[in-house]
C-alpha cells in the first residue's frame, strides 16, 4: 500500500487553516472536474483531490491523519502502526461511507472504521467513540485506569489543536479484545436540556511477549528438548498467573498443542491455554556433542523426509 500526501496533493501547508484547504479544494476540483477538463487524467486527479479534502476537511481524520507524522512521502510504501488512531476521541461520523467505495486503500484502511460510529437516533449530545489499548495482566485482574484522550478542535484562527482530557475507567476482570465499554454521559454536551452523549471504549490489546490472544483463549510456543519429546517428559511452562508443570506425552513431535484448560482470560467460561510444542535441537558446537549425533544417525533407521518419498 503506498503513502497518500494529502498535503501534497492539494497543495498546502501542514498548518493550513480549514478556509485555506477549502480554497485550494476548489480551486482544483474546477480544474480537473472531469465534466470541464481537457486534462487526459483527470478524473482520476478529481478522486485524488476529493479523497485528500475528505480527510483534511475533517478535524477528526486530519488530526488522527497527522499522527503519522511528516517523514513518509508521497508513494511510499506504508503499513499503519499497530496502535493506529488509539487515544483518540471521535464524535459520530459516517459521512464517506458512500464516497469511500471510490477512494484508495489506503483511505479505507486508515478510515474504513470511521463508518461504523452511525450517529445515535437518541434524542441527546452525540456518543464519542474512542481505541484504547491495555495489557493482557489488565485483562486478568481487571480494576481502575487512567486513560488520556485526544480530541481536535479548531481555535479561534481556524487553526486545528488537540485537547486532552483524563477519565478513570474500570476494566471488568477478563475483558476480551474489540470489547467496547460505555462511559455514560462522557460524549457530547446534550442540547437545549437533553442529556450528553456517551463514551464508547473498543479495547484492544498490547502485542503480548509470549502469548497469541483468541477470543478468551491462548497460546504459548512451549519449547522442548528432543529427548523430552521422545521419551515424554514432565516440564515446567508459564502461564498469565504462574509457572505449572505440564506432562509432555511420549512422541510427541513440534506442533503438537497442550491444553491447559481454565487457563487462559477469564470469564463463565474462562478461556484455556494452549502449549504449542516446539522441539529445539541441541548445537553441535563441541566433539562430544558432534559424537552424539553421529551415533544418533548411525543407530537410528530414521528418515525425516520419508513422506516426501525421498
Amino acid at each position: 500500500m503506498e503513502f497518500k500526501d494529502y498535503y501534497k496533493t492539494l497543495g498546502v501547508e501542514r498548518t493550513a487553516t480549514a478556509d485555506e484547504i477549502k480554497k485550494a479544494y476548489r480551486k482544483l476540483a474546477r480544474t480537473y472536474h472531469p465534466d470541464v477538463s481537457k486534462e487526459a487524467n483527470a478524473e482520476a486527479r478529481f478522486k485524488e483531490i476529493g479523497e485528500a479534502y475528505e480527510v483534511l476537511q475533517d478535524t477528526e481524520k486530519r488530526a488522527a491523519y497527522d499522527q503519522l507524522g511528516n517523514r513518509w512521502r508521497e508513494g511510499q510504501e506504508f503499513t499503519p502502526p499497530p496502535e493506529w488512531g488509539a487515544g483518540f476521541e471521535f464524535t459520530s461520523d459516517g459521512a464517506s461511507e458512500a464516497a469511500a467505495k471510490d477512494y484508495s486503500d489506503f483511505f479505507s484502511t486508515l478510515f474504513g472504521n470511521f463508518s461504523h460510529r452511525g450517529a445515535s437516533t437518541r434524542i441527546h449530545g452525540e456518543d464519542h467513540h474512542a481505541k484504547i489499548f491495555i495489557t493482557l495482566d489488565d485483562a486478568f485482574h481487571g480494576g481502575t485506569h487512567t486513560i488520556t484522550l485526544r480530541s481536535p478542535q479548531v481555535d479561534a484562527q481556524g487553526r486545528m489543536v488537540l485537547r486532552e482530557r483524563s477519565l478513570n475507567v474500570q476494566l471488568p476482570k477478563g475483558i476480551r479484545e474489540s470489547q467496547h465499554i460505555r462511559l455514560a454521559g462522557q460524549g457530547a454536551p446534550g442540547i437545549k436540556g437533553t442529556t450528553p452523549g456517551d463514551l464508547y471504549l473498543e479495547i484492544h490489546f498490547h502485542p503480548h511477549p509470549l502469548y497469541q490472544v483468541q477470543g478468551r483463549d491462548l497460546s504459548l510456543s512451549l519449547p522442548i528438548a528432543p529427548w523430552e519429546a521422545a521419551l515424554g517428559a514432565t516440564v515446567k511452562a508459564p502461564t498469565p498467573t504462574g509457572v505449572v508443570e505440564v506432562k509432555v506425552p511420549p512422541g510427541s513431535q513440534s506442533g503438537r498443542k497442550l491444553r491447559l484448560k481454565g487457563r487462559g482470560i477469564p470469564g463463565e467460561p474462562a478461556g484455556d491455554l494452549y502449549l504449542v510444542l516446539a522441539v529445539v535441537l541441541p548445537t553441535a558446537e563441541t566433539e562430544e556433542a558432534q559424537q552424539i549425533y553421529r551415533t544418533m544417525a548411525r543407530e537410528l533407521a530414521f528418515n525425516p523426509r520419508h513422506s516426501l518419498g525421498v
